[in-house]
């Protein structure tokens, strides 16, 4: 599990603006009006070869201003969740009287603090920056957010302190399991279904599993670590603070997992957060499968799992790769098929292909179906490799990176799936110019 860094401080200092720049792209939104962030955002990035992740918080405020408990709540949590604290700063207001409160209720943490000092636009600005000492902190950056000066200083110092990847308390075989989706889609009642016993809270009140709980259990001589999450909900749904509490756990317990089981209700059917909660496995690249929840409590014929398949496969067409179960998490009905797909989707998630292999499918390919021109240019590839698994990762040394027409990446990979069974993973493919 990567290590994290919360960035805090007073509404309207440039947290969004800080936390956008290390990412170096706009993810967090930004307002000149005091406390326009409320949620937490958490995305990952990296720096000098270094991974980890960053948690945008709200604003602390010490008078008693409009959503001063939910905001306190949410840098409490980030704090807990977090190795490395950046506090940022007013360069053009300097110091005053608040800032020494915040410093107070991070000192209190025990985590390395980091003091950014933002808005160090000019030279006078950043001669500001010498009052901070006085918080007690030994690291103050004179940063810019908005035109980016001193990012690099700042991301210096984070790496500085940061520890190496955190280690899970499981074997390296372990396969672990993130229960996502929506609220009240049946995670806990799945979880219990799969351990044998009430081990979660299961209610039909929409959000009562606030943490990523945790259970090791062993089936067929392979151990499995089953993560029950709480219910992603809609960015602009999410208000309360234990709701965004609960949407950065199922975050981080996706990061944490191997196999998401993508959780679809079949009573309410397929619903567009369904399809935003997948993309979110998609995109940390985890092996996922799709579960049909449920199942006992619609009516069915014999042409029904069908249509539902090619209905899945129709409405999340970026996931053609990945198994489709069906059960009932209640009466238990068709749970046994739900451990095979998982199997199949682990194993090929780390599988790992010879060089010769690979790049004797990759020639193939391109023989019977040349590339066409794209930029003013053809690609060639000239050697391929594998570099990582978990999930499946390749590199294509290329006369040129940008030549390759996105559909011939898709056939390329399509020839990968084809001739290796990738069936419940994704696959990158990562262009690189040969020297």
């Amino acid at each position: 599990m990567l290590p994290s860094v919360a960035i805090v401080g007073r509404p309207n200092v440039g947290k969004s603006t800080i936390f956008n720049r290390l990412l170096g792209e706009r993810k967090a939104i930004t307002d000149d009006q005091p406390g326009v962030t409320r949620d937490r955002i958490y995305a990952k990035t990296s720096w000098l070869g270094r991974s980890f992740s960053i948690i945008d918080t709200g604003g602390i405020e010490i008078s008693n201003a409009p959503f001063l408990t939910e905001i306190r709540a949410q840098v409490e949590i980030a704090l807990e969740e977090s190795q490395v604290v950046v506090f940022v700063v007013d360069a053009k207001t300097g110091l005053i009287g608040d800032d020494f409160e915040v410093m107070r209720l991070l000192y209190s943490c025990g985590k390395p603090v980091i003091i950014a000092a933002n808005k160090s636009d000019n030279q006078k600005t950043a001669e500001n920056i010498y009052d901070f000492y006085q918080l007690g902190a030994t690291d103050v950056v004179a940063v810019s957010g908005a035109h980016g000066i001193g990012i690099g200083d700042l991301l210096d110092k984070i790496i500085a302190f940061l520890p190496d990847e955190i280690d899970e308390p499981y074997q390296e075989n372990d396969i672990k399991i993130a229960i996502i989706g929506r609220p009240n889609v049946g995670k806990s009642s799945l979880t219990n279904a799969i351990l044998g016993n009430e081990r979660v809270i299961v209610s039909d009140i929409q959000g009562t599993t606030t943490d990523a709980i945790d259970t090791v259990i062993e089936k067929d001589g392979q151990q499995y670590v089953v993560i029950d999450t709480a219910g992603l909900r809609k960015r602009g749904k999410i208000f309360e603070s234990v709701d965004k509490y609960a949407a950065l756990r199922s975050m981080q317990a996706i990061e944490r997992s191997d196999v998401c089981l993508m959780i679809l209700d079949a009573v309410t059917g397929i619903q567009e957060q369904d399809k935003h909660i997948a993309g979110y496995a998609l995109e940390a690249g985890k092996a996922m499968i799709i579960v049909v929840n449920k199942w006992d409590g619609i009516q069915k014929d014999d042409h029904t799992m069908n249509e539902w398949t090619e209905n899945l496969r129709i409405e999340f067409q970026f996931l053609t790769y990945i198994p489709i179960v069906f059960l009932s998490a209640l009466t238990k009905a068709r749970l046994k098929t739900l451990f095979p797909s998982i199997k199949q989707s682990y194993d090929n998630y780390v599988k790992r292909i010879s060089t010769s292999a690979l790049n004797e499918v990759i020639s193939e390919a391109m023989e019977i179906n040349p590339p066409k021109e794209h930029n003013q240019n053809k690609v060639k590839v000239y050697y391929a490799t594998q570099v990582a698994s978990k999930c499946p990762t390749f590199v294509l040394f290329v006369n040129d990176t940008n030549c390759m027409h996105f559909s011939y990446y898709r056939y390329l990979e399509n020839r990968l799936r084809e001739r290796f069974d990738f069936f419940g993973t994704p696959i990158k493919m990562i262009l690189r110019k040969r020297d």
